[in-house]
């Protein structure tokens, strides 16, 4: 697949889709399909049975299904604006990913 460019803990703008023009945080990344989980976007209503082993209580609940990568932009921490995801290499010798659209750097 290649390196994914958006990270767990990442703000991002939903740009397609019924939930376009939501953000949100990645609470998940699931590389081999491309997907991301994003919190508060596309819910599903899930029927679940009541598991009293697992502590389950059952009943209709509604969680968060993955979306694919390409339907979402990293917002840049430093303006605020949705943008591409570049990787360029520091003086120090480390490899961060920064926003396009400003320059600011999106890892710690």
């Amino acid at each position: 697949m290649g390196g994914l460019k958006i990270k767990k803990g990442d703000q991002v703008l939903v740009i397609a889709g019924k939930d376009r023009g939501k953000r949100g945080k990645v609470l998940r990344v699931d590389r081999q399909r491309a997907r991301v989980v994003v919190e508060g976007v596309n819910m599903i209503k899930r029927h679940t049975r009541p598991n009293p082993r697992a502590g389950v209580q059952g009943g209709i609940v509604e969680r968060e299904a993955p979306i694919h990568i390409s339907n979402v932009m990293v917002i840049s921490p430093d303006s605020g604006k949705p943008s591409r995801v570049g990787i360029k290499v520091l003086e120090d010798g480390r490899r961060v990913r920064y926003a396009k659209v400003d320059g600011a750097i999106l890892d710690q």
